[in-house]
């Protein structure tokens, strides 16, 4: 696979990062509740450090990345707004899984390709923190 290729690749899940920062926006937004919150808070600042090091990779395969979630994942983000957010702890937490679930999923997908190591391992130590994010909110659901 050459660079090009794998600028696509990581723009493709550089996109899905942004989708996932945009949505504990709208669920912090939608709570009360300080913990819960602040936990929300926590992983949406890893999840922007995972898109900073995404970009720094693209830019160092020599290429231009995206700068936000893209068309379609624009019209998915809308479509999951005029759903509404719920306002409660418990349905704020099953959002927030079911996102994050998703995300980990399509970033399977995307790892499945040839990649470069440098790629990879940042996408994996990613993915990693993403199913550490899945643990902690697990805890939270169980606490409520």
């Amino acid at each position: 696979m050459n660079d090009k290729d794998i600028v696509k690749e990581l723009n493709a899940y550089l996109q899905g990062e942004y989708m996932g920062i945009h949505a504990y926006e709208h669920y912090i937004k939608h709570t009360n509740d300080p913990k819960l919150k602040n936990e929300l808070q926590r992983i949406q600042q890893e999840h922007k450090q995972h898109a900073a090091k995404t970009a720094e990779q693209i830019q160092n395969l020599g290429g231009k990345a995206v700068e936000d979630n893209g068309m379609k994942l624009s019209v998915q983000e809308l479509m999951l707004r005029m759903k509404n957010y719920p306002d409660y702890n418990e349905g704020i937490i099953k959002g927030v899984l079911k996102g994050q679930e998703m995300g980990i999923h399509q970033v399977e997908e995307i790892i499945r390709g040839d990649m470069d190591s440098k790629s990879l391992e940042i996408v994996k130590h990613n993915l990693d923190e993403d199913r550490a994010h899945i643990e902690q909110l697990n805890q939270l659901m169980m606490d409520e």
